[in-house]
């Protein structure tokens, strides 16, 4: 039985990884487009994001205008502990 790749990367650091890319249209570019990435990287250096982008400025026609990022590691719901006691004020 093999561990799938997705379960070593996760192993190694990586987890999933959320990109909104806006990009001007190739054919009207005063018009902007979405396109939504997500894949597993590695915080802080995301090298898949960095690699699909050098793709799509090499290959693709619409020039990026912005790339948001969210990852876990930058975005994440506060931690919650419990409290040992409670005090209360008048």
């Amino acid at each position: 039985m093999s561990v799938s790749t997705a379960f070593r990367r996760q192993l190694e650091g990586y987890s999933l990884t959320t990109a909104e890319i806006l990009y001007h249209m190739p054919d009207h570019p005063h018009l902007l487009q979405t396109f939504v990435w997500q894949h597993h990287d590695l915080f802080p250096e995301f090298p898949e994001l960095r690699r699909f982008l050098a793709f799509w400025q090499e290959t693709l026609d619409g020039p990026l205008h912005s790339v948001k990022v969210a990852h876990s590691r930058l975005i994440k719901p506060a931690e919650l502990r419990t409290v040992a006691g409670e005090f209360q004020l008048h």
